[in-house]
């Protein structure tokens, strides 16, 4: 296949012209250079989409770990408290240094609002009898406690005559 150009031919004339320009190719015609689309100036640049990929997630974690780990302390704050935390350990061992007591007697558990007795307010009462502070309990001991109307021949026995009361009999005190 052969491509003739119907063109005007260039002139080879001495005027200084062969020099500025180059002869165009056959055939074949150049675009006209197009001007620059003007900016957007009102519309801010689109938001940069996540590139998924390794370096991305790594990125990421890194961002989260840094709101999960606690932050550093001072070296005064970390000596306020390890100075807590060593008086915290002093006085519980101190409590367990002092002497437990186990006494003897017998006190009345009171009925909790859930209707079971309450038989740690009975061991610090039986051991503040006793001049200490506090108490667990030990032993426990239930009876019976009715009304002298049980006691009347003949007469039929109701629900409410009779409750059980609780006592605790042993108690540690500190």
């Amino acid at each position: 296949m052969i491509v003739i150009a119907a063109s005007a031919a260039w002139s080879q004339g001495t005027q200084g012209t062969q020099g500025t320009s180059a002869p165009p190719a056959l055939g074949v015609r150049e675009p006209p250079p197009q001007a620059a689309p003007p900016p957007n100036e009102g519309v801010p640049p689109p938001a940069r989409e996540d590139n998924p990929g390794l370096i991305n997630d790594v990125g990421k974690l890194f961002e989260k770990s840094l709101s999960i780990l606690p932050k550093i302390k001072s070296p005064s704050e970390t000596i306020d408290d390890l100075n807590a935390r060593a008086k915290d350990a002093g006085e519980s061992l101190s409590n367990l240094a002092k002497p437990s007591t186990m006494v003897t007697g017998r006190s009345l558990c009171p009925v909790a609002a859930n209707g079971a007795p309450d038989c740690k307010i009975g061991a610090d009462r039986l051991c503040q009898s006793k001049g200490y502070k506090e108490g667990s309990s030990l032993n426990m001991d239930s009876a019976e406690t009715c009304s002298a109307k049980v006691l009347i021949p003949g007469r039929a026995r109701k629900p409410d005559d009779c409750r059980t009361d609780n006592f605790v009999t042993r108690a540690m005190c500190q």
